[in-house]
């Protein structure tokens, strides 16, 4: 079981390395900003539970910059280990639909937070605002799954 957890998790954080990776080549190539959503729901989270994130000024928005970015690594290797989980439970799909269902699963985990909190609301995204969403998350998937599958061939 540790076995599936530990390549879960290095299949997510490879996975998100595609997203990120993904996701800066769109902004490089259509000149547009990053997103401020992950640090802004890190902010809303942190004040709902009793623990603003401390700070004042550049201070704080460097704070929740950082934050964000890791709460986005913790998604995408927390969603690796949970495929890498449900594999060994017996869900077993193609290579390209498991893959699907991964960046599903990983742009549902920041996607319904960010509209639960209402930092941001996909109902009202643009065509080109899910594409810039949907294609880095798609990335990640694919990697991710066939990582996790590949490296249950080699055990």
């Amino acid at each position: 079981m540790m076995q599936n957890l530990v390549r879960g998790g290095i299949a997510g954080a490879a996975g998100t390395t595609v997203l990120n990776t993904v996701t800066y080549a769109d902004m490089a190539w259509r000149g547009r900003g990053s997103s401020d959503a992950p640090a802004q729901v890190v902010d809303r989270l942190a004040r709902a539970v009793g623990h603003p994130v401390p700070g004042s000024g550049d201070t704080r928005d460097n704070r929740l910059t950082g934050l964000g970015a890791l709460s986005g690594l913790g998604v995408g290797c927390g969603t690796g280990v949970a495929v890498s989980v449900l594999r060994r439970a017996g869900v077993r799909m193609p290579w390209w639909l498991g893959g699907v269902v991964t960046g599903a699963l990983a742009m549902a985990a920041t996607d319904l937070p960010m509209a639960g909190l209402r930092v941001s609301d996909p109902r009202t995204w643009a065509a080109k605002d899910w594409v810039a969403d949907a294609v880095p998350h798609l990335a990640y998937g694919l990697v991710t799954y066939a990582i996790v599958v590949a490296g249950e061939k080699r055990s």
